[in-house]
């Protein structure tokens, strides 16, 4: 009996050792896993049009919390700064609100389209008018129409106000209306905000500038164009036809850093669409 006993005994203390060593080998594997797969950490700079600062900055807060010791820094400068940046890889990415250019892709930069963005015609809340053709448009911002009597306004001279040379705005307007190096401007400025600071304190002038910046401003309208508002829907269907990509420029044959991936294919997928629609442009991953 004794000895039946001490079978037993040898056998259990068998088992435990077994499960023991199976459970500490698991442990092993998960700590390997682990180390095969370690936390971001590091800095992503995008670099560029200013149009896309709220989208890019609501993103990079987002990433910011979700990878605690990766920080995304989103940085102005304009289209064409964005593109050089890109170019010369003196930032993780670019940014651009217009298409590239031929040339452009001709180089080796790569056009990634994370959301599309209206460009709203502006003009002060206390004029009349609320539509205008493209045709219009075009003829207002080329000197062809001088007064808002000639649109169904009240009489009085046209203020035109547009961004600078070089901006993605004024690219993506001026070639969606066919006046590139046409246009008249009375004022030629430098940021989004201060076209719509000039419309909001002159009740002559017209404007253009992002869906994303426009909304929920006072002192302002947008109007429609050939009857058709600027929103999201009519943007992802092609129907408001003054529109334009947000652009993130990346080059071909450039290794992103680890947190840089990351950043960018999240980014791009549908798991940031709502962050993207909060900051007011139109995701174009579902």
């Amino acid at each position: 009996m004794k000895k039946f006993i001490a079978v037993l005994m040898a056998g259990a203390m068998a088992f435990s050792l077994a499960a023991c060593g199976n459970q500490a080998a698991k442990e092993s594997d998960a700590g390997s896993d682990k180390s095969e797969s370690p936390a971001l950490s590091g800095n992503v700079v995008c670099l560029g049009s200013t149009s896309m600062t709220d989208v890019m900055s609501i993103l990079a807060e987002q990433f910011g919390l979700d990878n605690k010791g990766v920080t995304v820094s989103v940085e102005g400068g304009g289209s064409s700064a964005g593109v050089e940046a890109a170019m010369n890889s003196t930032a993780d990415f670019g940014l651009a609100s217009r298409g590239l250019k031929d040339e452009e892709k001709a180089e080796g930069l790569v056009e990634n389209i994370i959301a599309l963005d209206g460009i709203a015609i502006i003009v002060n809340a206390e004029n009349k008018v609320a539509d205008l053709s493209v045709e219009q448009i075009a003829k207002i911002f080329t000197g062809e129409i001088t007064d808002w009597s000639e649109v169904g306004g009240d009489a009085g001279e046209i203020a035109i106000i547009g961004r600078e040379a070089g901006s993605g705005t004024r690219d993506g307007f001026e070639s969606i209306t066919e006046t590139e190096d046409k246009c008249q401007l009375d004022q030629e400025l430098t940021s989004t905000g201060a076209v719509i600071e000039a419309v909001r304190s002159n009740t002559a002038a017209i404007g253009y500038a992002s869906l994303s910046a426009v909304e929920g401003e006072d002192g302002i309208a947008a109007i429609t164009v050939d009857g058709v508002e600027c929103n999201e829907s009519t943007i992802l269907d092609g129907t408001y036809k003054i529109q334009r990509p947000f652009v993130v420029v990346t080059k071909e044959g450039v290794e992103l850093s680890a947190q840089a991936q990351a950043f960018f294919d999240w980014a791009m997928s549908a798991d940031a669409a709502d962050l993207i629609r909060q900051a007011g442009a139109v995701p174009t991953a579902e």
